[in-house]
């Protein structure tokens, strides 16, 4: 299985310097991994970097915590299309979920959806995994679906832990094939990214993703 295509390649460290950056497009480049996933200040430096290649510059949006207001959202994601965003990772806001207010969270996801959609982006939904039950997670990645979005996404990698394979395969048996899954966070070897498709997802957010790939 080649795995390189799999991989967002993925620098969120607050403190990652313009070399760090430089290193993770440089290692995108030569390795042929789907996209870079940085912070949004760096967006508009790697689409630069990345206009005449095959590999996808991506953000977070609303990162790490989800509660930021829709219109903040909104503002984030509509600044990152302007500096060549390719895609948009927006975390839910896991409390109103929690608190079982759906329909606040699905208008929530659907501005930022719409606002992607309308510039052709394509939108993915972390869900926070380690923070939600089994049922949660089934409920959750069947709103995210319903909302729109392309990929349902495990974890921000800042929360309590990272993707669970029981996650991802709970993720797929809710979304079956009407969108894909994405397994984030604590996919550090060739094996875990394995492990990760094998359960159903199509996409890996990950640091090592020279270390799953055999290169670290």
């Amino acid at each position: 299985m080649t795995l390189n295509q799999y991989i967002d390649h993925t620098l969120l460290a607050p403190d990652a310097t313009q070399a760090d950056v430089d290193q993770i497009i440089r290692e995108a480049k030569e390795n042929h991994f789907c996209s870079v996933m940085l912070n949004p200040y760096w967006v508009r430096y790697a689409h630069e970097q990345l206009k005449d290649t095959a590999v996808n510059t991506d953000t977070v949006i609303g990162f790490p915590l989800g509660a930021n207001t829709t219109a903040i959202k909104v503002a984030e994601a509509t600044q990152a299309i302007a500096d060549g965003v390719d895609e948009l990772d927006v975390v839910m806001n896991i409390g109103e979920f929690k608190a079982g207010h759906d329909v606040q969270v699905r208008q929530d996801l659907e501005a930022v959806i719409t606002t992607g959609h309308q510039h052709h982006k394509l939108v993915k939904v972390i869900i926070e995994t380690a923070l939600l039950t089994d049922q949660e997670i089934t409920r959750a990645s069947e709103l995210v679906a319903d909302a729109g979005a392309e990929f349902v996404k495990t974890s921000t990698g800042f929360s309590t832990r990272g993707a669970e394979v029981n996650d991802v395969v709970l993720m797929k048996q809710a979304v079956g094939d009407r969108i894909k899954v994405k397994a984030s966070g604590g996919v550090h070897t060739k094996a875990e990214a394995e492990a990760m498709i094998a359960a159903g997802a199509s996409r890996l957010g990950t640091s090592s993703g020279m270390r799953v790939i055999g290169k670290a």
